[in-house]
């Protein structure tokens, strides 16, 4: 029956499904296809799209031509000359339809535009560099000439702008093909690595700088020879990044070949065509010259000469064209007894001298900065010395040769050795402790009158009154605040004391010289400027390379002692105030009150001293003061409260206190004389100086660097 049954239902075409489970599939060997039309139209879907780049907002060229085919049409520039915020460096002629028509489009000229991710940092006055830099580089400013000499002033980028100077340079040119192959840049053996941390940051690993920093003579060899046999439009190590003493010691090796483009950073190095590196580097195969240097360059007239002859030889003739053209008619205007006619001839060639050299030089000044800078504060501030000092300094000068040797009219270089021993017994006695106890002349008997007992294992800073206003300084900075502190001083042993005091209060303090590996300088720079690194104080030997460095983890800077050339000072205070630095900054210039250290002081900012060669070591100190001066060097005014406020007859003080304040628009690059001038402790606005006055603070002159929008706290 059952059968029956079913049979039935398979005649009616019904058939009774279970609601619980699913029929089974017939078996069958046979695999499943897909409709062909179906694959078929799916496959012209796909093939129908247009290829688009994988790159977020690409808007380049598509796939329409095949890779290693060159592309048919006009040559186009790098990057988009019409963007906003382009930094185009050249802009090809416009022509007429009808030249259009018969111009072979493979040789038409495009844009040159800067990269992008460099314009979009540069600030204007930096901008405007570049394009300077440019034009001098490629001869569109002096035909012919192929250099040109950045003296802006420290803290303006001017390695940000000599780097896309380079990138731009190895990427492009009017021809639609890199300007240059490779550069080379040369710099103190202190900026090696920071040079190499600036291109790292600035092109983020978008081309790999050799940098040769140490090492053997064969491991150094073999790099450079590797770096001057690289070829071709994309070279994969395109720039080097030497130190003077080692560019000097192998410049045989980079002379074989040619390079596209020298840098020569902290340039005034080259003042003497004389010296071995200057040779060196003269001798490099290379037409494109940059030159930097963030300190004024003298007026000297034959540092002028060597400096821009390095860059464009020959553009003031040779040295005795020079000589003749130029230096002997100027220096004989400028003389006291000169006719009115001489004066006139050297004005008159004085004015041409300078026009040609700004042609190929440009310089701005750090005013600009202010807008990007917190406010700077800088004070000189005189310090009494110490009544062992003063004892000491009398007796020098009872003694002393040179003080005879003057007022018989001779000067001997041997006899002025002796201001080191003045400017060493200023910062503190325990520096000529050991002359006192061989005896040496100016110090007979000396020995006498230090405190019985005596050590100089221990810093004893109460001997000194700079040191004693140092400690305060220290002491109250650490104690009020989270500021961060640079000490410099020119010499080591100095720095010796610096360290006594700091482990004697327990600070914790980094110290960079002259014998401190280059490696280890860019660490512990970098590990300073960190805020979570917990070293207080950075010392610093101005001497060893401090030009250049970076310390913006510190906003409080220490001038422990002056320098004869005002430039290296100027160096010096740069280094806390200058891109980057968040905090107001405060620097103090310590000077012994009516010593020799006010007379450098006072030959730093005198108009004569700004105009005239500066003064690099003390044995051509004859050379740049009359015999009156120098017999002045030699004297001690134990009665002023500043020898340096005595000298500018100041108008403003009545019985050495400010009655009217500096003029409007003054600031600190204003003469000494436009400062606030303060003989007691009110008119200060340095909370830590104010503190510290009473510990041997005589006289204090202090300025501001611009005004806050807000008011200066």
């Amino acid at each position: 029956r059952k059968r029956q049954k079913a049979a039935a239902e398979a005649e009616s075409g019904e058939c009774y499904r279970s609601p619980f489970r699913k029929p089974l599939a017939q078996l069958t060997n046979r695999p499943h296809c897909l409709d062909s039309s179906q694959h078929e139209a799916f496959i012209r879907s796909i093939l129908s799209k247009p290829f688009k780049v994988p790159i977020p907002n690409y808007k380049g060229p598509l796939g329409l031509r095949s890779l290693g085919v060159k592309r048919a049409g006009l040559r186009g520039p790098l990057h988009d000359p019409f963007e906003e915020g382009a930094l185009v460096l050249y802009e090809p002629p416009v022509l007429s339809a009808h030249d259009q028509l018969k111009m072979d489009k493979d040789k038409a000229p495009v844009h040159v535009v800067v990269d992008p991710v460099l314009s979009r940092v540069l600030r204007p006055h930096q901008r405007e560099g570049v394009k300077f830099l440019w034009d001098c580089v490629t001869s569109r400013r002096i035909p012919g000439s192929h250099g040109c000499i950045m003296a802006d002033e420290m803290g303006l980028g001017k390695t940000l702008q000599c780097i896309t100077l380079m990138w731009t340079l190895l990427r492009q040119s009017p021809d639609c093909k890199p300007e240059i192959e490779k550069a080379v840049v040369v710099s103190p053996s202190s900026l090696v690595r920071n040079w190499y941390n600036e291109v790292e940051k600035w092109l983020g690993g978008r081309i790999q700088p050799l940098a040769i920093d140490g090492g053997s003579k064969e491991e150094i060899d073999r790099k450079l020879v590797g770096f001057m046999n690289q070829r071709g439009l994309r070279v994969p190590s395109p720039i080097l990044i030497i130190s003077y003493e080692t560019f000097r010691l192998h410049a045989e090796v980079l002379q074989r070949g040619s390079v596209g483009l020298v840098i020569c950073d902290e340039g005034h190095r080259l003042k003497n065509s004389e010296n071995q590196t200057y040779q060196a580097l003269n001798s490099l195969n290379t037409p494109r010259r940059v030159l930097i240097s963030g300190t004024p360059i003298q007026n000297d007239l034959l540092e002028y000469f060597s400096l821009v002859h390095f860059v464009n030889s020959g553009i003031l003739g040779t040295a005795q064209e020079f000589k003749r053209h130029f230096e002997m008619p100027i220096l004989k205007g400028r003389d006291a007894d000169a006719s009115e006619a001489e004066r006139h001839k050297g004005e008159e060639r004085l004015k041409e001298l300078i026009s040609i050299v700004n042609r190929c030089l440009i310089r701005r000044t750090s005013d600009i900065l202010s807008k990007y800078l917190p406010v700077k504060i800088e004070q000189v501030v005189c310090c009494r010395l110490t009544p062992l000092q003063t004892e000491l300094y009398k007796n020098f000068l009872k003694q002393a040769k040179p003080v005879e040797e003057l007022k018989e009219g001779k000067i001997s270089v041997s006899s002025l050795s002796s201001i080191t021993s003045l400017k060493k017994l200023c910062n503190h006695p325990a520096l000529i402790y050991d002359k006192c106890v061989e005896e040496e002349e100016g110090f007979m008997g000396a020995l006498g009158l230090f405190p019985s007992g005596y050590s100089t294992k221990s810093v004893e800073p109460q001997l000194s009154g700079k040191m004693l206003v140092l400690d305060y300084i220290l002491a109250v900075t650490k104690s009020t605040s989270n500021d961060k502190v640079v000490l410099v001083s020119n010499y080591t042993q100095t720095l010796d004391l610096f360290e006594k005091l700091c482990r004697n209060r327990r600070y914790l303090y980094v110290r960079l010289d002259g014998t401190m590996s280059i490696k280890k300088r860019a660490k512990i720079v970098e590990r300073f400027n960190s805020p979570s690194s917990p070293e207080f104080i950075f010392m610093l030997s101005s001497k060893a390379g401090g030009c250049g460095l970076n310390l913006i983890g510190a906003n409080r800077l220490v001038m422990f002692d002056p320098d004869w050339n005002p430039a290296n000072d100027e160096q010096a205070m740069a280094r806390v105030w200058r891109d980057g630095q968040r905090k107001m900054c405060y620097i103090y210039r310590l000077l012994s009150t009516g010593t020799i250290e006010e007379k450098i002081f006072q030959r730093q900012t005198h108009k004569k001293a700004l105009s005239s060669c500066v003064v690099d070591e003390e044995q051509d100190v004859e050379r740049h003061f009359s015999l009156g001066e120098l017999k002045e060097l030699f004297t001690l005014n134990e009665t002023t409260t500043s020898d340096t406020h005595d000298k500018i007859k100041c108008r403003r003080c009545v019985n050495g206190h400010q009655v009217r304040p500096p003029p409007d628009g003054s600031d600190c690059t204003s003469d000494l004389s436009q400062w606030h001038h303060c003989a007691d402790k009110r008119g200060l606005q340095d909370s830590v100086l104010k503190a510290a006055w009473d510990a041997a603070v005589t006289f204090t002159f202090h300025h501001h660097s611009h005004e806050e929008q807000r008011g200066i706290p």
